[in-house]
């Protein structure tokens, strides 16, 4: 029996060690937002306990040492062996540093997409509100998106930021290395949320051409680290930038030799982009959770064969199902390899069918038009199947 097949079987194979969500006896198809944890991940929180138990205002040797483990299996996940990463509890405060470090008063123009995730949508909404330029391209057609959103790209643009999996419909977004060549070529900075890319689509940095971009990403979703595991990796030349929103812990390491009186000083690296104080013990968490994948084989490679045929598995009970097209239907014309890690079906009651299923112990979430239906790989293919089968039931009830 192949890992794989392992896997599909009844109880799954991995289950057995996520007893404390109790996944072999309930149906969370909502693992697109939020996965379940290992039950080591409770190890890292005691872990965390006991050195602040012991070593009280002392501990943060040891909590940095956790955050640097934690940069390390973010730049395995991207093929990214020297690259430099800032850490966060959320994406929105590292946009947000982001943001303040690009001179937008020169260049008051960002190019996005209308199908990002909140983090984005919300925050340029306000500053357009104040005056910044943001141009909003449709993501529809996703094969022309990257090429639509290079020719918004002018002289006056700061910034480019889109997804690298859409949020909504679980699209790959082809084509970003020309979009990162275009912004090179208008000295425009790209920044590619793949949030939704991590952990269920192998994303080499490098090989995608995405050397000078700025990738934002966390393990809230697919990669089971929970919350408060977000980073911005930065590209070569971040290290010109002075982030205006910056927090104290940005200081520590910077060099007397680069202070220049009367102007703030900012540390090399990663740190350049720090906040403060913070919680580590989501680093304690993360990097027992990294750890539990590299001993169990979860490499991103095997991770996205194990999406593919839960996607797939899913797609083919739901048009099993052959249930009317005005009342639910999904995207047939994307191939398999062009979907991320869920199945997005479209209804008009996307909502109403969310609480429903919910209703019969099926965990799934709606956004707008969409619902969505997350599998994990530690859930069984019979797991799958009996989810798909309450939606005919929720329907023709």
């Amino acid at each position: 029996m192949t890992t794989l097949d392992a896997l599909r079987t009844s109880p799954n194979a991995l289950a057995p060690h996520y007893s404390r969500f109790a996944v072999a006896d309930r149906l969370l198809l909502s693992a697109h937002s939020h996965q379940a944890w290992p039950d080591v991940a409770e190890d890292g929180l005691r872990e965390a306990f006991a050195d602040a138990a012991r070593d009280v205002d002392e501990k943060w040797g040891r909590a940095f040492a956790k955050a640097e483990e934690l940069r390390e299996g973010f730049r395995g996940l991207l093929s990214d062996p020297n690259g430099e990463y800032a850490l966060g509890a959320n994406t929105h405060e590292l946009v947000l540093r982001l943001l303040s470090a690009i001179e937008l008063r020169k260049r008051p123009r960002l190019v996005t997409t209308d199908g990002e995730f909140h983090t984005l949508r919300r925050q340029l909404a306000r500053l357009a509100e104040e005056g910044v330029e943001v141009v909003r391209v449709p993501v529809h057609p996703v094969p022309t998106l990257a090429e639509r959103l290079a020719a918004e790209v002018d002289g006056r643009t700061a910034a480019v930021l889109a997804s690298a999996v859409l949020f909504e419909t679980a699209r790959i977004v082809p084509g970003l290395a020309h979009l990162a060549g275009v912004c090179r070529d208008h000295s425009a900075e790209l920044v590619v949320d793949a949030y939704h890319a991590l952990g269920v689509v192998p994303f080499p940095l490098h090989d995608l051409g995405l050397t000078n971009a700025w990738v934002l990403g966390g393990g809230y979703k697919y990669l089971q680290l929970g919350e408060g595991n977000c980073f911005l990796r930065l590209p070569a030349h971040a290290q010109e930038l002075r982030p205006v929103i910056t927090g104290w812990y940005a200081e520590f390491g910077a060099l007397s030799d680069e202070r220049r009186p009367g102007e703030v000083a900012y540390a090399a690296g990663g740190d350049r982009f720090a906040g403060a104080t913070y919680d580590p013990s989501s680093h304690y968490r993360g990097v027992r959770v990294q750890r539990f994948f590299a001993e169990h084989g979860l490499t991103p490679h095997f991770l996205r064969e194990v999406s593919r045929h839960q996607v797939g598995l899913l797609a083919r009970c739901f048009d099993e199902l052959g249930l009317p097209e005005d009342v639910v239907t999904r995207d047939r014309d994307t191939p398999p390899e062009g979907i991320g890690g869920f199945l997005s079906l479209r209804s008009p009651q996307a909502a109403q069918l969310c609480a429903a299923l919910a209703g019969r112990g099926v965990r799934t979430d709606s956004r707008g038009h969409y619902l969505r239906f997350g599998p994990a790989p530690y859930l069984s293919d019979a797991q799958l199947e009996a989810a798909m089968s309450a939606l005919r039931a929720v329907i023709e009830q």
